[in-house]
């Protein structure tokens, strides 16, 4: 058993089962934050229903992020000790940073939303939300900023095989971190919107007719409807940074063997690179070249350019493809609900049906993104700094191989139970609509206009 090989399943299932959490909670905040404003200019009881429910979504998210990263960050340790022994001057700040200045701000004040509504006067309980969300964003800005430098690193020098910082404005804001944030975080708004939409839709199956409900639907299915069109323009300019700076991810993701112009988009094919061809393809002509150079006769790299020093073929280019057709299939499903909610005030019972597993779609895409994003640098681990391969510790394949299949194990069980609760407190919201008592104090509140204090 290679431990290479074991350590990168490893850390890969640990990071795929992190990132669920984050990519919730990074936009959910903002989304609480929506729903207590329109509470206090409304003192519509209906949007602190929607703003009950989804808080506790959030924490549910917020905890489960937290155990799986500190899990993922004894990996540095234990399976990857060469990555902080060269690069650790630029990683262990920016981590620190992520720390310091966001960690603590939603723990600090996720409390408050939680258990705050009127023991705390309304400003500071508003005031809560805003910090809290702003606190996910600014995690996302600093871990996106480390990603970032080990996809497109600059300002640093090697010593010693050791990188130093030179510039940290430089490093921070290295040429792929904007287009990678931006297309982060709306990532994070359309998994929220989904999985808002989604539950919402469940809750109108049961025959949920509440103002809660019709208020997260209509949140969940706009924003979503708005974000798509927006993702796919930063995912095209996205393309284009790292057509500049990473042109070898770009042939792998194309599965486009020669560089050349008039190159075909490749819709489907079976890459294989033994032989250096594509098995059953099929493909627009010349439409790589147009989307990548906005040019049908642009030319666009090819693999053979870059023996032994591009990433796997097959992976890359599947992986993208999934992100690519789940973003193509929101964009659809959130129009047509959105037609349906704006024309009919109602959904169809098809569409609705739709919309329940499409609660998950930002999830697939998100991942999909994900393993392109990673896979794309190998076999680098920090492009043209650190080979994967040169900081991979001195662990047994078989220690690795055990602590994975239960790590696997133990992430099917977590996930189990997390998407289990989501779907226990849509059918507990769908069955109390708005005419259950809520909690004493929350009910005491709200019979109170939202401006006292």
């Amino acid at each position: 058993m290679d431990p290479l090989i074991l350590s990168r399943m490893q850390f890969g299932a640990n990071i795929s089962f992190h990132i669920l959490f984050p990519t919730i909670t990074i936009a959910l905040g903002w989304v609480l934050l929506f729903f207590k404003l329109r509470y206090n200019a409304t003192n519509d009881s209906a949007w602190m229903r929607a703003y009950f429910t989804w808080v506790k979504v959030f924490a549910l998210s917020f905890a489960m992020g937290v155990v799986s990263g500190v899990t993922m960050s004894f990996q540095f340790g234990t399976n990857w000790p060469g990555y902080m022994e060269h690069v650790g001057n630029i990683a262990g700040p920016l981590l620190a940073y992520e720390i310091l200045t966001a960690f603590f701000l939603e723990a600090a004040f996720l409390g408050i939303m939680l258990f705050g509504f009127r023991r705390v006067s309304n400003r500071v309980h508003t005031l809560a939300t805003v910090l809290v969300a702003g606190g996910t964003t600014v995690s996302a800005f600093w871990i996106i900023a480390l990603n970032s430098w080990m996809q497109t690193p600059a300002g640093f020098e090697m010593r010693d095989g050791v990188a130093h910082a030179v510039d940290w404005w430089a490093i921070v804001f290295n040429p792929s971190m904007p287009y990678r944030l931006v297309h982060m975080l709306l990532a994070s708004g359309l998994t929220v919107s989904f999985l808002i939409a989604g539950l919402s839709a469940l809750r109108y199956l049961k025959g949920d007719r509440s103002e809660s409900m019709w208020k997260a639907l209509r949140t969940g299915v706009f924003t979503a409807a708005i974000l798509i069109p927006i993702q796919i323009l930063a995912g095209d300019q996205h393309g284009l940074n790292t057509l500049e700076h990473q042109p070898q991810k770009i042939a792998a993701m194309e599965a486009n063997w020669n560089t050349g112009p008039n190159v075909p988009l490749v819709l489907f094919a079976l890459p294989d690179e033994a032989a250096k061809e594509n098995r059953f393809e099929v493909a627009i002509p010349d439409g790589a070249s147009l989307i990548l150079r906005h040019s049908t006769d642009g030319v666009v790299p090819g693999l053979n350019d870059y023996p032994g020093n591009h990433p796997p073929v097959f992976p890359l280019f599947w992986s993208f493809r999934i992100m690519v057709g789940t973003g193509l299939l929101m964009l659809a499903v959130s129009w047509s609900a959105a037609f349906f909610l704006k024309r009919r005030h109602a959904l169809p019972k098809p569409l609705a049906m739709l919309m329940v597993p499409m609660a998950l779609s930002g999830w697939l895409a998100t991942l999909a993104g994900w393993y392109t994003t990673e896979i794309g640098r190998q076999p680098w681990l920090v492009t043209g700094v650190l080979k994967t391969a040169d900081a991979v510790g001195p662990v047994a394949g078989s220690h690795v191989a055990l602590t994975l299949a239960i790590y696997l194990i133990l992430y099917v069980l977590l996930l189990i139970a997390y998407l289990g609760v989501l779907v226990h407190l849509a059918l507990k919201a769908a069955k109390d609509g708005d005419t259950s008592p809520l909690p004493g104090v929350m009910k005491a509140a709200l019979s109170q206009p939202a401006a006292g204090e």
